[in-house]
């Protein structure tokens, strides 16, 4: 019976102290000991007070009302040995007593306060999780790895996006940046993704993929704002589509380690902007062999910059840490952008590593174009040039050479572009 309630005495003991947080305690003996040795009296007894405002900042109530009671308790105890006033030694307690009942209520209020935060980053993880679906290591064909870092504080979301999806026409995806930052990006940036996840499905033509994303910002974007976007997609083995709206150009790594910018060869302004300029989108067709790598990127991290005021090298970086390993690859980015910047970005940015490995003899054969026969979007002519760029593109010599066409020309005479020049 004796050791049944030595437990439960135990188990008491435990829970009084695990209620009671250490530092204020500390800070209680440490000016106790002081008043002992100094036996100055009440100059030192209103010191007690700072045990419990301390502890509304690291505990709970009960933990701030626990640190208040001793520091009443050993307060009491000096002023009586010390022969410290009644009335001195009232005011002294009654004080101790306020600030006590002031740091609970406080302490209170930041619990609230804090489960109230977990509750909306609960609701943040899970509108990351909608909007920016997690990546698997494998799609397809291809290798692949995300890195993604918001700038607003406490956000797991913000303006740049991502999105990569297999369709009937091969695997597809997009990477952009909304203009500005915070809850209004985030908004822009779900509309982007849930159209372009719907019409990557539904398009046979990167081209009109483009155009459904344009058309739904047309009706929902202010005059001001815009997105940038990169859409490319891999229609059969050995090519890789790109369209480039007023995006930085992807960097693309050739098995030999060579790192080149893909630079549009007709500059198309961001999504949202075409209604105020001629300047249409453009379809450029790269040779995309086994062991090429693909980074597309947003401006967050090009923009970066160290104490001095000078731009991250992202094109250097890739070239140093580029490896077999797309994941292993954009880690070494990420550290070393981190530490460039001192530890903390600025701007909202994000990486996707697309990486083609050799094709085993079980790879499935990446699905061709479906015929225009029921598809009731997007121009049959438009679709006919995306036809003979692939075929172009297929019959280049050196494979270097990317065929280009622009969005509602039914011209077959389209030019073949060298966008990537060997070194």
């Amino acid at each position: 019976m004796s050791q049944v309630r030595n437990r439960g005495g135990d188990r008491v003991v435990a829970q009084l102290a695990a209620g009671i947080p250490a530092l204020p305690v500390l800070i209680v003996s440490v000016i106790v000991l002081v008043a002992v040795v100094c036996g100055a009296g009440t100059i030192w007894l209103p010191l007690l007070a700072a045990g419990p405002a301390l502890a509304a900042t690291t505990g709970g109530p009960r933990g701030v009302l626990w640190v208040g009671l001793l520091a009443a308790v050993l307060g009491a105890t000096l002023g009586t040995r010390d022969g410290v006033p009644g009335h001195e030694l009232t005011a002294v307690l009654s004080a101790l007593a306020a600030v006590t009942l002031a740091s609970g209520l406080a302490s209170a209020l930041r619990g609230r306060r804090e489960r109230v935060l977990a509750a909306v980053r609960s609701v943040a993880e899970a509108a990351q999780h909608a909007l920016l679906k997690p990546v698997p290591a494998t799609v397809g064909p291809f290798q692949v790895a995300v890195r993604y870092s918001a700038a607003a504080a406490e956000a797991r979301i913000g303006g740049d996006l991502y999105a990569l999806v297999p369709t009937p026409y091969g695997v597809r995806l997009i990477v952009g940046d909304v203009r500005g930052k915070g809850l209004p990006a985030v908004g822009t940036a779900a509309l982007v993704v849930g159209v372009f996840r719907e019409a990557a499905y539904d398009e046979p033509d990167l081209l009109a993929v483009v155009g459904r994303i344009e058309r739904s910002l047309a009706r929902n974007l202010g005059a001001d704002d815009f997105v940038t976007a990169v859409v490319a997609g891999y229609p059969q083995a050995g090519h890789l589509e790109v369209v480039n709206c007023g995006h930085a150009p992807p960097l693309l790594v050739r098995e030999s380690g060579a790192v080149v910018a893909v630079e549009p060869a007709h500059p198309a302004p961001p999504l949202g902007l075409r209604a105020l300029t001629d300047e249409t989108p453009s379809l450029q067709v790269l040779a995309f062999a086994d062991g090429d790598q693909l980074l597309l990127y947003t401006d967050g991290v090009t923009e970066a910059r160290n104490h001095s005021r000078e731009f991250y090298p992202l094109a250097e970086g890739l070239a140093r840490h580029v490896s077999d390993e797309p994941a292993g690859t954009l880690t070494a980015l990420h550290d070393e952008l981190l530490t460039h910047v001192g530890g903390r970005l600025h701007d909202d940015a994000a990486l996707l590593l697309l990486r083609k490995p050799a094709a085993s003899a079980s790879e499935a054969a990446v699905p061709e174009a479906v015929s225009d026969a029921g598809r009731g979007s997007g121009s049959s002519g438009s679709r006919s040039v995306s036809s003979q760029a692939r075929a172009s593109a297929a019959g280049s010599v050196d494979g270097s050479q990317a065929a280009e066409k622009t969005e509602g020309t039914a011209d077959p005479g389209f030019p073949v572009a060298a966008l990537i020049k060997p070194e």
